[in-house]
């Protein structure tokens, strides 16, 4: 496939590097244009573009920037073909981000994601921590493979992402439609928990949408006071033992 990248941070560089190592077309933005990233994408088999060139002539575009910025893509589709899958990557943390009085409300954070860009979404890649989405992939098959949610509206589009998640290394889970994309996002047992296919399903499944608000930020802070010194396997075990 021809994929577009916007955003060249740790998940973004990341897909750039896998996707492109798996034989697909890659071209990857970020905000300040091509030429501070033309050495990194060239190091994946990339080709650094500018933002707006990301979204022409590509088959998916993968957004991997920060969640308070999506206001600033309105528009920015206005132009690209129906059939082009977009994929949102993010995740919403207001110590970071900003209060985002509809998502605190209860709105679920692609679906708010759309309405910024005035596109449907696919939700991917966004319940996956970027060390595991760079070291932790497996051949397909191979027992323990770490499986990845994928929620959206659109049959074809989910189909695509699912290529795109088993190039990446990873299982591919059908978590709905974007309205139940809340059960991956922060504080959810689904969310950087490192589940093979049948660990997620469950994980899904329990989801509570009252506590996982209350998870996010009580992870937030316990990692913050840590600093440096959890692994990330520490990580990922805090993450499994305060949202199960």
């Amino acid at each position: 496939m021809k994929i577009g990248i916007i955003g060249a941070g740790n998940i973004g560089a990341t897909l750039a590097r896998k996707l492109a190592a798996s034989g697909h077309e890659v071209k990857l933005a970020n905000s300040k244009g091509p030429d501070p990233i033309r050495d990194l994408a060239h190091g994946f088999g990339a080709v650094a573009v500018s933002k707006e060139h990301a979204v022409k002539d590509v088959d998916v575009v993968v957004l991997s920037i920060p969640f308070a910025r999506y206001p600033d893509l309105a528009g920015h589709f206005s132009d690209v073909p129906a059939e082009v899958v977009v994929i949102d990557t993010s995740n919403y943390y207001p110590f970071r981000d900003g209060a985002i009085t509809e998502v605190d409300d209860g709105k679920p954070e692609s679906v708010w994601v759309s309405e910024q860009i005035g596109r449907p979404v696919i939700k991917v890649w966004n319940a996956v921590l970027a060390a595991t989405l760079s070291d932790r992939g497996k051949s397909a098959g191979t027992p323990g493979r770490i499986a990845i949610p994928v929620a959206g509206d659109d049959a074809n589009a989910t189909a695509k992402a699912f290529q795109l998640v088993d190039a990446t290394e990873f299982d591919a889970l059908d978590a709905g439609t974007l309205a139940e994309s809340w059960r991956q996002q922060p504080g959810t047992p689904g969310y950087c928990t490192e589940l093979t296919l049948n660990e997620l399903k469950a994980a899904l499944a329990a989801a509570d949408r009252r506590r996982a608000p209350e998870n996010r930020e009580a992870l937030i802070k316990e990692f913050a006071a840590a600093g440096a010194r959890l692994t990330h396997d520490e990580i990922v075990a805090r993450n499994r033992a305060v949202t199960a």
